[in-house]
């Protein structure tokens, strides 16, 4: 079994979802190789990752505007704020998603559905450079 490693960095916009699957695509074919899995992980604790609907963005918006409602800005038990109001929502809607995806591969190409697609799932008001590792394993 062999292993490929790259960090690769991704831009969302503030409190939105980016696809970013043509990036793990050219890291596949970069590492060579044609049957295993692929591990995508994100280096930070204000953002997640997510496998999700690619075709109609109306699907992650109400999925954005859920978690919102689920995580308010400004809840007054919140004490950690030192990077605003959307610091400790941030790391709440992190904490209940993922901050890695487990993609599989067959020649040379993500087996993942007609529709699904990864993206960063920026929970921060502003954009931000997000420093995401993926590491091919297989043959």
């Amino acid at each position: 079994m062999s292993v490929f490693t790259k960090e690769i960095v991704v831009t969302a916009p503030g409190k939105s979802t980016a696809e970013f699957t043509p990036m793990v695509e050219e890291v596949l074919v970069e590492s060579g190789l044609t049957e295993g899995t692929v591990t995508v992980f994100c280096r930070h604790t204000s953002c997640s990752l997510v496998i999700m609907e690619n075709a109609d963005p109306s699907a992650r918006r109400d999925l954005e505007a859920f978690i919102d409602r689920l995580v308010p800005e400004n809840d007054p038990y919140f004490t950690h704020t030192f990077e605003g109001a959307d610091d400790m929502p941030s790391h709440i809607k992190m904490s209940l998603t993922r901050t890695a995806e487990m993609i599989p591969f067959a020649n040379a190409r993500l087996c993942l559905g007609t529709w699904q697609g990864v993206f960063l799932w920026e929970h921060r008001k502003h954009s931000h450079e997000r420093r995401i590792v993926i590491s091919c394993q297989g043959e």
